[in-house]
C-alpha cells in the first residue's frame, strides 16, 4: 500500500471535521467571475489537508472533539496554506496545480496576487471574529516567517547553502505553519490542560520531516503529480544537493537526506509519547511511519 492509500486512511477519521473545514473554507469567498468559481474550485480540489488532519488527530486523541471556534482557526491555516500556494505559482511560473491550471496561468500573474492577496483577507476576517489576540499574533508571525522563507531562498537561488540554513528554511516555508495549526487551537481551550511544549516540537518535527520528504519526492519522481527535479532548474538547491554535492546524480545525497528525515520523524514520535493509547494516536504514529516511505 502507497503513502496515499495509508495517507487517505488516515485522514478518514477526521472526515466530519475536515467537510466541515471544508465549507468554511468557501463560505466567505465573494470575487466577479469567472475569477469566483475558479477560486473556489481550487480550495476544494482534493488536497491531503495535513496541516488540519493532524491536531484533529491529536485532540481527539485526548477525547477532546473540537468545537465551530476551533474548526475555524484550522480552517484559517488552510486558507494561509492556499493563499502561499497561489502565490509560489506566481514565483515558479507554475501552469499546474493539482492537476489543474494555475489561477495565474489562467487570468495572469496580476489576478493570481490578487486572489492569494484577497485569501489573506479572509483569513484576517475570520480571525478578528474570533478575536483571540495570543491566536492572532501566532498567525501574524508565522506568515511574517513565511515570508522572510521565500525571500532568502530567491537570494540564495543557484547557491549551495548549509544544511543548517536549509533546516531553518524549512521552518520558516512550512514547519511555523504546522505549529501553528497544532497550537492555536490549544490556545483557546481554556477548559483542558495541553503540553504545549511537546505539541510545538512535534508540529515542527513533523513541518520538516514534511518538508524533507517533498524535497526527496522532487528529485526522485516517485510522486508523478509533481514536477520532477523542478526546484534543481529553479536554482533551489535542498538537502540532497548540499549533501551530495560532489554526485553527478545526487545518490549519496538523496539517501543521506533520507536518514535527515528519518532523525526529524523519531524526534516528532517522541512527543507522542504523552498521548493515551487509542486509535488516534496510533494514526499519528502511522503517518510518521509513512512519512518515511520515500
Amino acid at each position: 500500500m502507497g503513502f496515499n492509500e495509508q495517507y487517505n486512511n488516515i485522514k478518514q477519521l477526521t472526515a466530519p471535521e475536515i467537510e466541515i473545514i471544508e465549507q468554511k473554507m468557501i463560505e466567505d469567498i465573494n470575487l466577479p467571475e469567472p475569477v469566483n468559481t475558479m477560486l473556489k474550485s481550487f480550495l476544494l480540489a482534493p488536497s491531503k489537508r495535513i496541516r488540519e488532519v493532524l491536531p484533529v488527530l491529536y485532540f481527539k486523541s485526548l477525547g477532546r472533539e473540537l468545537s465551530p471556534e476551533q474548526l475555524e482557526i484550522l480552517t484559517v491555516v488552510e486558507i494561509v496554506h492556499n493563499a502561499s500556494l497561489i502565490h509560489d505559482d506566481i514565483i515558479d511560473e507554475s501552469s499546474l496545480r493539482r492537476g489543474k491550471k494555475t489561477i495565474s496561468c489562467e487570468f495572469g500573474n496580476k489576478t493570481g496576487v490578487i486572489a492569494g492577496d484577497y485569501l489573506l483577507s479572509a483569513a484576517l476576517s475570520k480571525l478578528y471574529k474570533i478575536g483571540n489576540f495570543p491566536v492572532i499574533k501566532n498567525f501574524s508571525d508565522t506568515i511574517r516567517q513565511m515570508c522572510i522563507g521565500e525571500v532568502k531562498q530567491n537570494f540564495a537561488r543557484f547557491k549551495i547553502g548549509t544544511i543548517e540554513e536549509y533546516i531553518e528554511k524549512n521552518k520558516n516555508k512550512t514547519a511555523y505553519l504546522f505549529e501553528t495549526a497544532m497550537l492555536a487551537p490549544a490556545v483557546i481551550d481554556t477548559s483542558f490542560e495541553y503540553n504545549v511544549q511537546s505539541i510545538s516540537k512535534f508540529a515542527i518535527n513533523t513541518g520538516i520531516a514534511f518538508q524533507i520528504r517533498d524535497d526527496i519526492i522532487n528529485m526522485i519522481n516517485t510522486d508523478k503529480t509533481k514536477p520532477y527535479n523542478s526546484d534543481i532548474e529553479n536554482g533551489i538547491y535542498n538537502a540532497p544537493v548540499i549533501l551530495g554535492s560532489k554526485d553527478d546524480n545526487y545518490a549519496g545525497g538523496i539517501e543521506k537526506t533520507k536518514g535527515l528525515l528519518n532523525n526529524y520523524v523519531q524526534n516528532a514520535g517522541e512527543e507522542l509519547k504523552y498521548l493515551p493509547d487509542n486509535k488516534f494516536k496510533s494514526a499519528l504514529e502511522e503517518f510518521l511511519e509513512i512519512l518515511c516511505n520515500v
